[in-house]
């Protein structure tokens, strides 16, 4: 059996319980789903994989989470946990005839009365054909299909394969996941050869991966350290950047929330300052760059779009020069960041967008705006009374474009500052001369 975060082994482990000379990960593996830990929101009571269980019937899902966080166990669990039988490919080691023989394999024991939860790592490396291969099985029921995948589905999977399995977002395990992990490694091995902040900057290095904090402790353990390592002595033997926090064991967490706010806060100097705490106390650079990316969209969207540019640039220049010369493009970034105009409109529009999604995901864009590639499709109206923009005065039809019996929605509202100043303007004038079109 895969360990808790093996989400990139071939699936020929053994399923026993693993002996002692394996590794720690797979000693610690959970044998519950209630045990495995950071996806509450998916395995908990309310979750859907919670709700599945509970109705004893799985359907068909695409788990996307970042390395580490434990996609191959919870599809072994989750078959465990409603009497499925267990069956694995992996898209890095198995061909189409390893596809052929699962599905064979599968059909055998369906008619024999045994459901099969075919659970498939690295799907998004199956290319588009390999992926239809999935549907006829997963229509009829032969298979119940749980892919794993790092990379976003909208883009790795085809739409006929997202169609037919829900997708859940496992997400990257906070500090207390971690925390816990390494409470099971210490019950289990003893306790680490770390002062308090090294540990703490244990957990802050592994950045959410699960497999990665254990795998350090057991190289930590495996060498029999006789005394506790500070920090910049775990730094030293790992030959791996590790923050220094002296502080408290949440020192990476408070900085990272200050650098966040003096950006959001427009204030270039004090963000400066935290970043220089950060990268001073050896944080990991790619994981500043994350931050300040995500701050970038979060906090400044479009009333200044250079913004999101400025951090894929610092991002790009630290990966070509490294540390030290790359760290200036993070400050540059950063300054950019904090200067810039500030608008979460963006992100706003999302959540309600997505929000509506969800609540009227089934309704039919009307016809008129369909494409008809087919006789068929142009007969039953797709396509019809298009009106072509760039035929239209001012290159505007002023056409609906919503579903059928649903109101147009205002989800996006730009802010009176930087460039959304601009698209304000640009949307008050689509919205006149479409009120204009449908009164003439």
């Amino acid at each position: 059996m895969a360990d808790l975060f093996a989400d990139d082994l071939p699936p020929s482990r053994s399923p026993d319980m693993p002996g002692e000379d394996a590794p720690l990960a797979d000693r610690l593996r959970p044998r519950t789903l209630a045990d495995v830990v950071g996806q509450e929101h998916l395995t908990g009571p309310e979750g859907p994989i919670g709700r599945m269980v509970a109705a004893g019937r799985l359907s068909s899902m695409i788990l996307w989470g970042p390395p580490g966080t434990g996609k191959t166990s919870t599809a072994r669990l989750l078959a465990d946990a409603v009497g499925m039988r267990f069956a694995a490919v992996s898209a890095v080691f198995s061909g189409v005839a390893d596809l052929k023989k699962a599905f064979a394999e599968a059909d055998v024991a369906a008619r024999a009365g045994q459901r099969t939860l075919l659970f498939v790592d690295e799907i998004h490396r199956f290319n588009r054909a390999q992926q239809d291969g999935f549907l006829p099985f997963v229509e009829r029921g032969t298979v119940t299909l749980i892919g794993a995948t790092t990379e976003n589905p909208s883009f790795a999977l085809n739409a006929a394969l997202l169609s037919r399995a829900q997708v859940l977002i496992l997400h990257r395990l906070g500090p207390e996941a971690l925390e816990s992990l390494l409470d099971k490694a210490e019950a289990l091995e003893g306790p680490l050869p770390l002062d308090g902040d090294a540990r703490a900057a244990l957990v802050a290095s592994a950045d959410g991966d699960g497999r990665f904090l254990l795998n350090q402790a057991e190289t930590l353990y495996a060498a029999q350290i006789p005394e506790p390592l500070d920090p910049a002595g775990l730094g030293a033997f790992l030959q791996r950047r590790v923050a220094v926090y002296d502080k408290d064991r949440d020192g990476h967490y408070n900085l990272i929330s200050a650098l966040h706010k003096s950006v959001r806060g427009s204030d270039p100097q004090a963000a400066l300052y935290y970043l220089a705490r950060m990268l001073t106390a050896g944080e990991e650079p790619l994981y500043l760059l994350r931050r300040l990316t995500r701050m970038a969209s979060e906090d400044i969207g479009l009333a200044d779009p250079q913004a999101l540019l400025q951090c894929i640039a610092a991002k790009q220049t630290y990966e070509f020069l490294g540390s030290p010369e790359g760290e200036g493009a993070i400050v540059q970034a950063c300054l950019y960041l904090a200067t810039a105009p500030k608008s979460n409109a963006a992100y706003m529009a999302q959540k309600a967008a997505w929000q509506t999604a969800r609540e009227t995901g089934s309704l039919p864009p009307p016809a008129n705006i369909l494409n008809a590639p087919t006789k068929l499709m142009k007969d039953i109206g797709y396509g019809k009374d298009y009106a072509y923009d760039h035929d239209a005065p001012d290159g505007f039809s002023g056409d609906n474009y919503w579903p059928e019996g649903m109101a147009p929605q205002t989800f996006y509202e730009p802010v009176e500052r930087g460039f959304e100043r601009d698209l304000r303007k640009r949307i008050e004038w689509w919205d006149r001369k479409r009120a204009e079109r449908r009164a003439e």
